[in-house]
């Protein structure tokens, strides 16, 4: 559960940017990042503002499960899917060695269940191949993940194998907070902003309410370290911030309170 303090803290923050945003003559923020950090803001849909090297590509880890909403989370839903993580299945292993125990769509895309997204991954390929065949279903994953994967996708001409990296585990998927915002902020991604409201929302204060995706990612030759995401939006401010060599969810998102100017 995360630091209400922090969830306000985070709040604040953010609204002082909306205000200084419809504030001409107010100063634009800029926070101090650390080398390798960066942060991408819009506010009510303006023009994005990045700060650092927000155009930097990095493995995008648990924000991949954001993609799996997008692209297959109505019908999982909608099916009613559940998933019982041990924290182990077979060969895999949840990023939570004691598991999640049984999830269903929400709950594992807010507890980030790298086992249940990979088994229902799993479980699309193969109604795929079944009702649309090989080749559609390629073609339906590529689309899908195509501003991800940067050349990346297996060859072939069948649906490649599901596995972890698929769901953020791995160097497969990448984004940067740039790429990650722009995406986010495209109308056709309504839906799945819908969605992270219902399902990741945290309330801030008594007023605000912001969905929070918070996630890690492998760095690139440093076996066993991870990067730090950060994305969430309230209606107003939307924002993606990422860290490089964190140590995981909750330091990312402490890094990008205290890099806001937050005491």
């Amino acid at each position: 559960m995360w630091n209400l303090k922090l969830f306000r803290a985070l709040g604040a923050v953010l609204l002082c940017a909306a205000l200084a945003a419809q504030d001409p003559d107010a100063p634009e923020p800029r926070p101090e990042l650390l080398p390798g950090e960066a942060l991408a803001m819009s506010v009510d849909e303006k023009p994005a503002r990045f700060f650092g090297e927000a155009a930097r590509e990095h493995p995008m880890g648990s924000l991949a499960k954001l993609v799996w909403i997008r692209l297959e989370g109505e019908e999982w839903a909608s099916a009613g899917v559940e998933f019982k993580c041990t924290g182990s299945d077979g060969t895999h292993s949840c990023w939570l060695k004691k598991g999640h125990g049984r999830v269903d769509v929400g709950k594992a895309l807010r507890e980030s269940c790298n086992l249940a997204f990979l088994s229902w991954a799993k479980l699309s390929a193969t109604e795929w191949k079944k009702y649309i065949g090989e080749g559609a279903g390629r073609l339906h994953l590529e689309e899908g993940f195509r501003p991800f994967l940067g050349g990346r996708m297996p060859p072939g001409e069948q649906i490649p194998p599901m596995s972890l990296e698929w769901v953020g585990d791995g160097e497969l998927l990448r984004t940067s907070p740039e790429g990650m915002l722009q995406w986010l902020m495209d109308p056709v991604q309504a839906t799945l902003i819908a969605t992270c409201r219902r399902h990741l929302t945290v309330k801030i204060g008594r007023d605000e309410s912001w969905w929070i995706k918070t996630g890690t990612a492998p760095v690139p030759g440093e076996p066993g370290a991870t990067s730090a995401w950060v994305a969430g939006g309230n209606g107003q401010v939307l924002a993606v911030f990422h860290m490089p060599r964190g140590r995981g969810k909750v330091e990312g998102m402490e890094r990008f309170v205290k890099l806001m100017g937050i005491r």
